[in-house]
């Protein structure tokens, strides 16, 4: 079995409860679709300068975690960061997985008893909205 490196890949085995994408089984199926289309433009503008292939999960936390919870359901939660910010990962049936972990390298997140994040919320910036509608479409693209 390969290996990942995002937080909780062991046990993330929950199922897609939507047809929108054939392709999604689980959320090791969605990670590796969409290790081929992070880009700089889904990054978060302020961390973009940063941005690299080599750290393509870099920024890309919210808009992430909100297609995996359109994709798998359950809630989407954030750890709150020395800046203010938030970084996003999913909960499904208590099976708790975090896509874009790889971005903090050996630094480990505390992943209990984080406040529910709500996508209208963090849609409220539109720059935001619109990386995840450009995430979402280009995982449509895949899918056809």
């Amino acid at each position: 079995m390969k290996e990942y490196k995002f937080y909780g890949w062991e046990q993330a085995h929950c199922q897609s409860v939507t047809e929108q994408y054939a392709k999604i089984k689980t959320p090791i199926d969605l990670y590796n679709a969409l290790s081929e289309i992070w880009c700089a433009d889904t990054c978060a503008p302020r961390m973009r300068g940063n941005w690299t292939p080599e750290n393509k999960t870099l920024g890309q936390c919210s808009i992430t975690a909100f297609l995996a919870q359109d994709i798998f359901g359950g809630k989407v939660y954030g750890i709150q960061r020395p800046d203010g910010n938030y970084h996003c990962y999913n909960v499904v049936d208590g099976c708790c997985f975090d896509l874009t972990s790889e971005q903090f390298g050996d630094e480990i997140l505390n992943y209990k008893n984080n406040p529910e994040q709500l996508r209208e919320v963090h849609f409220a910036k539109e720059e935001k909205r619109q990386r995840y509608e450009h995430l979402k479409k280009m995982l449509l693209l895949m899918e056809s």
